[in-house]
């Protein structure tokens, strides 16, 4: 019996690693970080990306996007590193994604899409501002950077033609996000090498519980010279979003319910590598208290893809960060690691968004914000 303690600890350390802080409040030339995405590159090294709040925590401002990185699984991180610094306003909402399929380049490109604002999220919402598109590439593993591409003329549609005369789309979409979180790549079937950008907006004036929010998204088949939208998907309140290649050409998206109605995530299906949905629902087995979630393939089994949910599995708070895995591509999600939870349930927003990292056939990361938006950590999960 003595030893009981000491098994209950080992096995406590197989299945979780010890979280590490990446970004930390009030640090490094920021007094705040949030929003975080994660990728793993062909070498084996992570990077990971965040808004670095220069002047406080709010969601708009002086905000850049910032990228550190690890070359030991996560154990240890570099130096802040600035991306993208869009002057006094905003650049937010990083989703990056590695093209491991550009023949001209075997390593990999990786891609950061984000976007800009002017004006704070409920001003723009009320066609007082203007969010933008626009991606940033590295062929050197995340060394060095292009010059920003804008892509809002194929990946939005503003009616902004003081801003721009171009931007005359009847849709009138205004504000705009990208994820937050990874964007992905297929990798098989008809539609490979097609890299998928989950997205979310809100088209025409504000309408009672968000039903004037829409998730959708963008893709290119020709590594990253063009875009195109895909539909919206059909439940209005559908916000933010991150997506997954599943089996046969097809991917899902999981989606935040910004009605706040129902708590539960949002789950929507295509056949068409994201061109259009076929359907849409809310499902019960995965709670939401109206927060960000992260998905990502973790492999195959008998043909069908194993996907991984993370989210704060809680319909009062964000709290209780959960991850669950999918045998049958969402139709069930049959196990269930706790990630982080906290021993004081009047705590506020103790675990929030997430993103989710592939690191060997048996591990994820998990990188997520915890402890009050205090700090982003790291923490691998052995999940198999």
């Amino acid at each position: 019996m003595k030893y009981l303690p000491f098994l209950f600890l080992l096995l406590v350390n197989l299945v979780f690693g010890q979280e590490v802080a990446v970004f930390t409040s009030g640090t490094e030339g920021h007094k705040s970080y949030r929003i975080p995405a994660i990728i793993a590159l062909k070498n084996k090294e992570i990077l990971a990306f965040a808004e670095g709040r220069v002047n406080n925590s709010g969601d708009f401002g002086d905000i850049n996007i910032v990228m550190k990185r690890s070359a030991d699984k996560g154990k240890t991180w570099s130096p802040v590193k600035v991306l993208v610094n869009y002057a006094s306003l905003q650049a937010g909402n990083p989703a990056p994604v590695v093209d491991m399929l550009d023949p001209e380049h075997p390593q990999g490109v990786v891609y950061l899409f984000y976007n800009t604002g002017n004006n704070h999220e409920g001003e723009v919402r009320k066609g007082n501002g203007l969010r933008e598109v626009w991606y940033i590439k590295s062929t050197d593993q995340g060394k060095s950077w292009s010059d920003a591409v804008n892509i809002t003329l194929q990946a939005h549609r503003p009616f902004q033609p003081t801003a721009n005369p171009a931007y005359q789309f009847k849709e009138d979409w205004r504000t705009y996000a990208n994820t937050p979180g990874h964007a992905f790549q297929f990798q098989h079937g008809v539609y490979k090498g097609r890299i998928f950008v989950a997205a979310n907006h809100t088209a025409g004036d504000p309408q009672a519980q968000y039903r004037d929010c829409n998730a959708h998204g963008f893709y290119s088949d020709d590594h990253g010279k063009t875009f195109k939208l895909s539909t919206n998907v059909d439940i209005p309140g559908s916000n933010e979003t991150m997506a997954a290649e599943l089996s046969d050409g097809r991917m899902m998206m999981s989606i935040r319910n910004q009605r706040g109605d129902i708590k539960q995530r949002i789950l929507a299906y295509s056949s068409n590598g994201g061109a259009s949905w076929d359907t849409a629902y809310f499902e019960p087995a995965l709670p939401d208290p109206v927060c960000q979630g992260s998905i990502i393939t973790l492999g195959y089994k008998k043909g069908k893809a194993i996907i991984a949910s993370c989210n704060a599995a809680d319909e009062k708070r964000r709290d209780n960060l959960t991850l669950r895995i999918s045998y049958d591509e969402g139709k069930t999600w049959k196990k269930s690691i706790v990630v982080d939870k906290s021993a004081d349930e009047k705590k506020r927003d103790w675990a929030a968004y997430s993103d989710l990292v592939l690191m060997d056939n048996k591990t994820v990361g998990v990188y997520y914000e915890r402890n009050g938006y205090a700090e982003i950590v790291f923490k691998p999960i052995r999940w198999k």
